[in-house]
Parts: C-alpha cells; sequence; structure tokens
C-alpha cells in the first residue's frame, strides 16, 4: 500500500512540473515568437475551403513506395497520387519514434515542448522517462484550428497520444479538436482492436487477439477485426464521413493513420509468407489496395477532385527486416536518416499547377512541424492565440508554386530510452539538418559528424574534421535548442 502511495505521489509531482513548465513555455513563446510569418495565399485560394486528407503511415521506410524505389512490391494507387502530384524527397517527421512524431504533425511544435519524447506506454513507464501521460488537451492542434474555421473534422486510425496499457482515464481523441474518431487499442474512443490469424510452421492456422484486456480498459465500442483487414474498417469510417460532410455542404479535415505496416506482420491466409520481410511486403501492397476506394472516392467526384489535398508520408522510418530506406542508414528510433526522414506524396490537381504534375522534389527541405502552419494557410484559418508554431508556413512548395525550403534548422532529439537499439550502440543524442549540412553529436556536443546529406544521404563520411566552422555552429545551434527544451523533456 505504501509503494502505491509512493508511486502516486511520484505521479502528481511530474504531473505538476509538467504542467508548471508547460505553462511558463506557454508565456515565453507568446512574446518571443521564432515562427515566420505566414505568407500571403490571396492570390491563389479560392472562395471554398480546400478538404484535407493527411495518410499517416506507421513504421514505413522511406523507400518503400515503389515511386521511391520499392521494387519488391508494388503500390500502385499511391504512385498513382504521386505521378499526378509532387513526391518530396527531403522531408522530415520530427521524432524517429511514434508518439512524438504524431505530436509534431499534430500540434506544429517540437514534441518536447509537451513532455512526450517516447513511445507513449503505461503510467510508471511514462513516468520513470520524465514524460508526460498524454498530450496535453490545450494544445493547439491542427484540427481545432481547422474545426474554428468550419471543418468537419475526423480522425481514423492509430492516435498513440495518450489512452493506451493503463491510460483509461486520458482525453478522449475528440478532446482534441476532432467531431469524430475511430482508432485502436491506443486511443480512447470507439475502437477496432486487432484479431489476428496465422500459419504457424507446419501450415495450421492459429488465432490470437491482441491486447485482449483493452476493450475493459479503454472503453469502447470496440470492433474485432482481423488485422489484415483493419485499414478497410478505418477507410470506410472515413467515406461515411465524406458523405455527410459533403452532404452538410462543410469542408473536412480527415487524419487517415493505418497501423498494418507496424510489426507484427499479419497479411491475409492466402497471401501468406514465411519471413518478416515477405510478410511485410505483403501488408504493404494489401495496404495500399485498402486506401484505394478513398482516394477513388476524392478522384471521381469532380467537386472533390478539384478542391481537395491529400498528403501522405510516414510517422517514423522502418523495422530491421521489414521495411527499407534504400540508401539512408539507421531505422526507427535512430537520428540517422533512415529513422526520421519519410517519404511525402503530395496530391491536389485543383489546387496545383498542372505543369507540377510528377514533380519529384529533391531539393525542399521541409518538415512535419511545418504542415500545420501550411495547412491553417490554405484553410484560410486563424493561427490560435498562444505559443507560436516551431513550423514554417511552406503552403506554395508543398502545392509546388515554390521550391523554396523552411528557412530555420531542423533539431532532433533521440528518445531517452534508445541510447542503444538494434544493434547500434552508443547512438547519437542530437541531430540538425541546415541546409545540405546534418550533423550529428552528444548532449553536451561531443562526438560531432558531420555529413553532406546531399551527396552523402548515407552518412558515410564524415566532415567534422575539414569543416571546423560548420561544424562548431552547428554544435552550438542545436545544444543550445536543447537546452531551451522545457526542463521535463
Amino acid at each position: 500500500m505504501q509503494e502505491r502511495r509512493t508511486s502516486r505521489a511520484r505521479l502528481d509531482a511530474t504531473a505538476e512540473r509538467i504542467r508548471i513548465v508547460g505553462c511558463v513555455w506557454l508565456v515565453l513563446a507568446a512574446v518571443f515568437s521564432a515562427s515566420v510569418a505566414a505568407a500571403d495565399h490571396s492570390t491563389w485560394a479560392g472562395t471554398m475551403k480546400p478538404n484535407i486528407i493527411l495518410v499517416f503511415i506507421d513504421d514505413m521506410g522511406w523507400a518503400d513506395f515503389s515511386y521511391f524505389g520499392n521494387t519488391d512490391a508494388e503500390t500502385p494507387n499511391i504512385d498513382r497520387l504521386a505521378a499526378e502530384g509532387i513526391a518530396f524527397e527531403h522531408f522530415y517527421v520530427n521524432s524517429p519514434i511514434c508518439s512524438p512524431s504524431r505530436v509534431a504533425i499534430t500540434t506544429g511544435h517540437y514534441p518536447q515542448r509537451w513532455g512526450i519524447t517516447s513511445h507513449i506506454s503505461h503510467k510508471r513507464q511514462n513516468e520513470e522517462r520524465g514524460m508526460a501521460q498524454w498530450l496535453d488537451p490545450k494544445a493547439p492542434t491542427l484540427a481545432r484550428g481547422l474545426k474554428k474555421a468550419g471543418y468537419a473534422t475526423g480522425h481514423f486510425g492509430k492516435w498513440h497520444m495518450g489512452g493506451t496499457d493503463d491510460q483509461s482515464d486520458a482525453p478522449p481523441i475528440t478532446a482534441y479538436g476532432f467531431d469524430e474518431s475511430l482508432t485502436n487499442f491506443e486511443g480512447i474512443g470507439p475502437k477496432l482492436l486487432h484479431r489476428m490469424t496465422s500459419l504457424d510452421e507446419e501450415g495450421k492456422i492459429t488465432h490470437e487477439r491482441f491486447v485482449p484486456e483493452a476493450e475493459e480498459l479503454l472503453g469502447g465500442p470496440v470492433t474485432w477485426m482481423e488485422r489484415s483487414e483493419i485499414t478497410t474498417g478505418y477507410v470506410n469510417a472515413a467515406l461515411k464521413f465524406i458523405g455527410k460532410a459533403t452532404a452538410e455542404n462543410n469542408p473536412f479535415y480527415i487524419n487517415l493513420w493505418p497501423d498494418d505496416v507496424h510489426d507484427p506482420f499479419y497479411p491475409p491466409l492466402d497471401k501468406w509468407k514465411k519471413t518478416d520481410r515477405e510478410r511485410f511486403l505483403v501488408v504493404l501492397e494489401e495496404m495500399d489496395r485498402q486506401l484505394k476506394p478513398l482516394f477513388d472516392r476524392i478522384r471521381q467526384d469532380p467537386a472533390l477532385r478539384e478542391n481537395t489535398l491529400i498528403l501522405i508520408c510516414s510517422d517514423n522510418g522502418h523495422v530491421p527486416g521489414g521495411g527499407s530506406g534504400g540508401p539512408l542508414k539507421g531505422y526507427k528510433t535512430m537520428l540517422y536518416e533512415g529513422g526520421i526522414r519519410s517519404p511525402l506524396v503530395v496530391w491536389g490537381p485543383g489546387l496545383m499547377d498542372k505543369e507540377v504534375a510528377g514533380m519529384r522534389n529533391k531539393t525542399s527541405v521541409l518538415a512535419a512541424i511545418d504542415l500545420v502552419p501550411s495547412l491553417l494557410a490554405l484553410a484560410g484559418a486563424n493561427r490560435p492565440e498562444g505559443p507560436s508554431y516551431d513550423g514554417e508556413d511552406v503552403l506554395d512548395t508543398l502545392l509546388g508554386k515554390s521550391g523554396d525550403s523552411r528557412r530555420a534548422p531542423l533539431f532532433f532529439a533521440r528518445p531517452p530510452d534508445r541510447k542503444e537499439h538494434f544493434g547500434f550502440k552508443d547512438l547519437p543524442d542530437l541531430a540538425v539538418r541546415n541546409g545540405k549540412w546534418k550533423l550529428l553529436c552528444d548532449y553536451d556536443g561531443g562526438r560531432p559528424r558531420l555529413y553532406d546529406i546531399m551527396s552523402d544521404p548515407g552518412e558515410s563520411k564524415n566532415l567534422a574534421d575539414s569543416h571546423p566552422g560548420v561544424t562548431a555552429s552547428l554544435v552550438k545551434k542545436v545544444t543550445s535548442w536543447y537546452r531551451s527544451l522545457p526542463a521535463h523533456s
């Protein structure tokens, strides 16, 4: 009993520290704005607010779409969007692991500002890592900003920003600005839970339920589905949501966040394979196939086709034995390019000039935190009061009207519990991308490694000694950034 009281006291103390530091940061950020002023998009913005669909795929490598070089599997439906839109090759998510990456693309802020630095787990583990238990529902989310601008807002798929394991008291997804939600076992609200069917070594069918206690802990209503079909469940919910929004003449914003390609990989039984890599490839193709009805719904309706923007990317890199980063070094959880660089496909024929269709942008450096201010600008929505964005308005680049990169450097900090992972030891703690340069170092600036990412995407040739000025400058920038973060990070 004494241990439970002590643990509860530690949890309360941690929560109070996070609340106080967060409030201080909100005040400071309102005074000292680091964001770039919003661009004037009035020359192209129409009178009808564009619809927005964000497809955020779980644990997929930079080179997993066949459009980005995968020759072992085909993703024709996503490839078609790329061929009709723009494929960005230097797009970064803001953490190499799921929960903080999702916080960044939701808020436009570095996730450390909200106390989420690694994957959200059970409360004691979060406390031990100095983490918030869930994203503060007062955070200025993209969904809330769009809802205030008149959008219908829906989240369909993985959440993982609170409401997993023993977090039954976490805020529901609808507390973050969404009208409707449907998630998995990592969020509060209606959900689809995985029933996993596989073949054993002898070819016999086996059945298991994924996290079978989740329906009691995390509410409902609950629907059990085969893991191999679960993206169809999210797509069907999204299609119903689109039908309702269009019938009511409302613009819509949809998160479609599938988790198919997160391990373990469970393809349909009639396509079962023996190795993880083979199963991953089948699951990847199945995900692409299951997304097709959503893409077709938009493409085949002239009104939606001309006034909808679809964005597709991954929350972080792949795991060994599953996806692929192509020439990029490293995996999920690491600050090497393979952990933080994602393919980005942007499609919107009615919002882009026809000449940009099929363009490959090989130079513009953009990030997930940039999507929030950019999409608010697309919608003509007001920026919320409170903390300034770490992200920048790069809408003209997303629409192919400019080839600019974001102006400020991009900073990264590794998950605090992943100093060693996937066979890599003593991993770097911090990273910064600034123009063509990428630097990695430890918290104190030690062991700097400098790479020309444009010519060396595999981070194979350390140029720190031959460019001491660049090295010293970037070490100072990234360590200063890290020291500026709230104390609990």
